[in-house]
C-alpha cells in the first residue's frame, strides 16, 4: 500500500473472549496498563509491498526472530490516545488525527515507513467497534489505546529494516495516578537529560523513555512521582517530565511552556491546553523557563501553579519540586484554580459535555 490507498481490514473474531463477568470484575478497578482488551490489530509492511495483511485478531504474543531488527537496533515508535463513552452512551476519541501526524513524524526521524493517516484512525476505530464492551464508563476511566511500530525485518547491520510490524492493543484505564487528581511532586534530575538538540527527543519512540527510567528511579527514591528534564546544552532550561509536557501559571494568569524546538514530545494535550487557555483569555506563551527562575518565582509567589499534561494523566497539578540541595512548594502544594478549571474544560470536551469547537472529538459509535 502506498499514497492514499485504502487497506480492507480482515476480522478475526477471539474464539475465546473473556467472560462478560470476569471482564466486569476487570473493570471494576483496571490500573493503568495492565489489563487489555480480546483483540489487536495488526498490519504488516515490505519494501516494494507497501503496507498489507491488514487484520484485526486476538490479541496473542508476537512471534519474533531473536535477529529481528528492533531487537538489536531499536526502530520503533508508538502513540498513546483514548476511547470514552459519553453520557448519551456514543463512544469518541480524542483527536486521532493529531496522533496519525505525530507518528509519521516521528516515524520519518525513525528512518520507518509512514502509515497512512487514514489507515492508522480507522484501524484505531475497527478495534474501538469490536472491543467497545471493555469502554468503562465511570468518571475518570476509558479505553486507553496503543498503536505502535517496530522493525521486524531479520537481519544484523545499522540501516533502516526493510520490513515493519504495525500494532494497535487497547487497555482499560483509571485514574494515571494513584488517588485520583492531587498534586504530585517531581524530583528535578541534577545527573540525567531527556534529549539533545538533533536527537530524537520530538519523536515518541521508545529509546526517550528507556533513557528516562534511571532518572525517574532516581525521583521514585526520592519520595517523588515524576522527574522534571532539564535542557541537555546548558543544564539550566526546564524541558520536560518523564511522560508529561510541563507549564507554569503566573499571578497575572499568564501560561508559560517550554517551546518545543526538538527536544520536546510535541504533546496533543499540550497544544489543546494552549488553545484552551487563550480562549479562556489568559495570556499564553512558550518560551524558556529556566530551574533558578522556577524556585525564585514560586518563592516570591509571582509564581502561582504549576501542571504537568498528557494523554494518560490530562491535566495534573504540580505542588511540590524537590532537588539534591532542597525542596520548596508551589501555591502551598494545593491545586490552583486554573490549572483544575483547564482540566475540567478539557475532560468535559473529551467526554461530550462541552461544546468541540474545534473538531477535536471523533465519534466511533
Amino acid at each position: 500500500m502506498s499514497g492514499g490507498d485504502k487497506l480492507d481490514f480482515e476480522i478475526r473474531p477471539n474464539p475465546a473472549p473473556v467472560s462478560a463477568a470476569d471482564r466486569a470484575a476487570l473493570l471494576a478497578n483496571p490500573g493503568f496498563g495492565r489489563v487489555f482488551t480480546d483483540h489487536m490489530v495488526i498490519v504488516r509492511y515490505a519494501e516494494g509491498k507497501g503496507w498489507y495483511d491488514a487484520r484485526i485478531e486476538a490479541r496473542a504474543p508476537i512471534p519474533m526472530d531473536p535477529a529481528a531488527a528492533v531487537l538489536h537496533y531499536a526502530q520503533e515508535i508508538f502513540e498513546g490516545l483514548k476511547a470514552y463513552r459519553t453520557g448519551d452512551g456514543a463512544v469518541t476519541m480524542f483527536r486521532p488525527e493529531a496522533n496519525a501526524a505525530r507518528f509519521a513524524a516521528s516515524a520519518r526521524r525513525l528512518a520507518m515507513p509512514e502509515l497512512p493517516p487514514e489507515t492508522f484512525v480507522e484501524s484505531l476505530r475497527r478495534l474501538v467497534e469490536i472491543d467497545q464492551e471493555w469502554i468503562p464508563e465511570h468518571e475518570d476511566a476509558s479505553l486507553y489505546l496503543r498503536p505502535f511500530m517496530f522493525a521486524s525485518e531479520v537481519f544484523l547491520g545499522v540501516r533502516p529494516a526493510n520490513e515493519y510490524l504495525y500494532c494497535v492493543i487497547a487497555s482499560p484505564a483509571g485514574a494515571y495516578f494513584a488517588g485520583g487528581v492531587k498534586p504530585v511532586t517531581v524530583w528535578v534530575s541534577p545527573d540525567y537529560t531527556r534529549a539533545a538538540p538533533g536527537g530524537t527527543g520530538a519523536a515518541k519512540c521508545g529509546g526517550n523513555y528507556a533513557a528516562s527510567l534511571a532518572a525517574q528511579a532516581e525521583a521514585i527514591e526520592a519520595g517523588c512521582d515524576q522527574v522534571v528534564f532539564l535542557d541537555a546544552v546548558e543544564r539550566r532550561f526546564v524541558d520536560e517530565l518523564g511522560g508529561m509536557n510541563v507549564f507554569f501559571v503566573y499571578d497575572d494568569g499568564t501560561l508559560v511552556t517550554p517551546p518545543l524546538g526538538g527536544t520536546i514530545l510535541p504533546g496533543i494535550t499540550r497544544d489543546a491546553v494552549l488553545t484552551l487557555a487563550a480562549e479562556a483569555g489568559h495570556e499564553v506563551r512558550e518560551q524558556p523557563v529556566s530551574f533558578a527562575d522556577w524556585q525564585a518565582e514560586a518563592a516570591s509567589g509571582r509564581l502561582r501553579e504549576v501542571f504537568a499534561c498528557g494523554t494518560a494523566a490530562v491535566i495534573t497539578p504540580i505542588g511540590g519540586v524537590r532537588f539534591p540541595d532542597g525542596e520548596f512548594l508551589i501555591g502551598g502544594g494545593e491545586p490552583g484554580r486554573t490549572t483544575m478549571a483547564l482540566r475540567q474544560k478539557l475532560v468535559d470536551i473529551q467526554r461530550g459535555r462541552a461544546e468541540d469547537r474545534h473538531g477535536w472529538v471523533t465519534r466511533v459509535l
